[in-house]
């Protein structure tokens, strides 16, 4: 059975995982807490990273050396894009994305990649193609990242380049380490605000709630997962 490493952004929204985290050991590496244990079956450990890009990496690339993960989960919450996104929609990563990085630096210098696109890994995303067919308000699609929080005056301009339903500031991050490392990774997140329900009043208004819709949709995807790798 594989070790499953899950990254959430901020402390609330890994607290609604915690409780579910059987026979769990608290281990500290620069200056994050990593929670060991077991989760329908499957082996985790989770963590908040803190937010922005560079944190989310160190986070990565520690749960990468020092715990062995086979995969990553980043779970949490994003920003609506897509007019189609709702609140309290989840959106499951296909592919994501930095908008505030130059195209060039992705496929001209390392990791030399073929576009500015990192793609889901595919076994993962079959798993997310099961559970959003029992769940309309899943949604698989494009996330974009990049650190400031998305309002009125930029929404447009990334809509029209990256056609995304989402925007955050740690998933890209998370899969361009992954990606460096060959490991599979997907991102999960709950949405906290939209271009009708714009601005961080939403999402501090939303976010508990979405934290805790993204854990119930992470608790479902290990539960399949577990049955998928036979047990």
């Amino acid at each position: 059975m594989q070790k499953i490493g899950i990254i959430c952004a901020g402390g609330e929204e890994l607290k609604p995982l915690l409780p579910h985290i059987e026979s769990v050991v608290v281990t500290e590496k620069a200056m994050l807490k990593f929670y060991e244990g077991t989760i329908n079956g499957v082996s985790i450990v989770a963590l908040y990273s803190g937010v922005c890009k560079v944190n989310a990496a160190i986070a990565t690339q520690i749960l990468i050396d020092t715990y062995c993960v086979d995969s990553i989960i980043n779970a949490g919450t994003a920003g609506g894009m897509d007019k189609s996104i709702n609140l309290l929609d989840t959106v499951i990563s296909t592919q994501t994305a930095y908008h505030d990085v130059d195209d060039g630096v992705l496929t001209e210098f390392h990791p030399w990649m073929s576009s500015i696109y990192f793609d889901a890994d595919k076994n993962l995303l079959n798993i997310a193609k099961v559970i959003s067919e029992k769940n309309k308000k899943i949604y698989l699609g494009r996330m974009v990242t990049g650190e400031k929080f998305i309002e009125d005056n930029m929404r447009d301009v990334i809509n029209k380049k990256y056609l995304p339903l989402s925007v955050d500031m740690e998933t890209a991050s998370i899969a361009h380490v992954c990606y460096a490392n060959k490991i599979p990774f997907i991102s999960i997140r709950s949405i906290t605000d939209t271009a009708t329900h714009s601005g961080k009043e939403n999402f501090d208004k939303n976010c508990e709630q979405a934290s805790i819709v993204t854990k119930d949709i992470v608790l479902d995807f290990l539960k399949e997962l577990y049955y998928s790798c036979g047990k």
